[in-house]
């Protein structure tokens, strides 16, 4: 299972690895994780930033250096999406007169006015 992990998470890097030298900007760390489908916030990037080795002054972080964090990440189930049946209540709810739908318009007035 951790050899699979391991494996999924050097897959994951390498896509952003532009020099293949088993590094990448510090900035993709937060694109490479949510790339493994987990989905922290920025403070949450940050956190995990915090325990990774990060080179300076370029702001690269070595492969060798992510890999045991992230496994970790997978392995305890951190940052997971938000549960179906949740995100389907708060539509339900977003949902005033049960079409079953939101219009984007209502979404937008939503997440910008209420």
């Amino acid at each position: 299972l951790v050899a699979e992990i391991e494996k999924k998470i050097t897959e994951a890097f390498e896509v952003f690895d532009r020099e293949s030298n088993k590094t990448v900007d510090v900035r993709e760390i937060g694109s490479i994780v949510r790339s493994l489908g987990c989905f922290p916030n920025e403070a949450e990037v940050q956190e995990l930033l915090g325990k990774i080795e990060v080179e300076e002054p370029g702001g690269f972080v070595h492969l060798e250096k992510f890999l045991p964090v992230m496994t970790k990440v997978l392995l305890d189930r951190r940052f997971w999406p938000i549960p179906e049946d949740v995100i389907l209540h708060a539509l339900e709810a977003l949902d005033e007169n049960k079409r079953g739908y939101i219009t984007k318009e209502d979404l937008v007035k939503y997440l910008t006015e209420e």
